[in-house]
């Protein structure tokens, strides 16, 4: 049996429980490596209006984060993210793709755009939503705007 190497990407920033969830998903299943892509500063910005914690404190984030859910002993790596699929339309060797509820529907375009490199397809994994004390998703959005903290409760 094949070892699996696993991608997950995001903008991590501010890293909330959704994320650990992604994480710890990735770390799971992926006893090939992962291969993690944060956002760049341009690129995180570049789609949202809020405000977006700098590359460096994401990256550190999302580094504690894998550290403390790794329970296999799992490598992994950290790349900067340019393009929103950028990693896994160009690295041949990444099996499988842990994407959310929100971000599953993207496989298909990723797969055809490996498909027309000559890479095999990715196999999608996916992560549960993390849900708030008041039953929404936790998001980032969510926690800049002063909602909820990083756990999901609610802030008044």
């Amino acid at each position: 049996m094949t070892e699996t190497r696993v991608a997950v990407a995001g903008t991590f920033g501010p890293l909330h429980d959704g994320h650990r969830t992604l994480l710890r998903t990735a770390l799971k299943y992926g006893d090939g490596g992962l291969v993690v892509g944060v956002t760049s500063d341009e690129f995180a910005r570049s789609s949202r209006t809020r405000a977006v914690p700098a590359f460096e404190d994401r990256t550190t984030a999302v580094e504690t984060a894998l550290r403390e859910q790794d329970e296999w002993g799992r490598e992994w790596e950290i790349r900067e993210l340019t393009s929103e699929h950028g990693i896994v339309t160009e690295e041949p060797a990444v099996d499988a793709l842990v994407v959310s509820p929100e971000t599953a529907v993207e496989l298909a375009a990723i797969n055809e755009r490996r498909r027309a490199r000559g890479f095999e397809p990715l196999e999608g994994i996916v992560a549960p939503y993390v849900l708030a004390a008041d039953g929404e998703r936790i998001s980032s959005t969510r926690i800049v705007n002063g909602e909820i903290d990083e756990h999901g409760n609610l802030r008044q």
